[in-house]
């Protein structure tokens, strides 16, 4: 048995956090992206 802390699951969750968050801010613009097309090319009335 060990009383010392593993460090390696701190670093990979923190890995899987920051992963994780970089896939939801590039999903989250590319929505944002595909709903300002849409509404400028109504505007242009395409």
């Amino acid at each position: 048995m060990r009383e010392a802390l593993d460090q390696w699951t701190f670093v990979i969750a923190a890995y899987v956090v920051g992963v994780g968050a970089t896939l939801a801010l590039v999903l989250w613009s590319w929505w944002a992206m595909r709903r300002a097309e849409r509404r400028r090319d109504k505007a242009r009335g395409k």
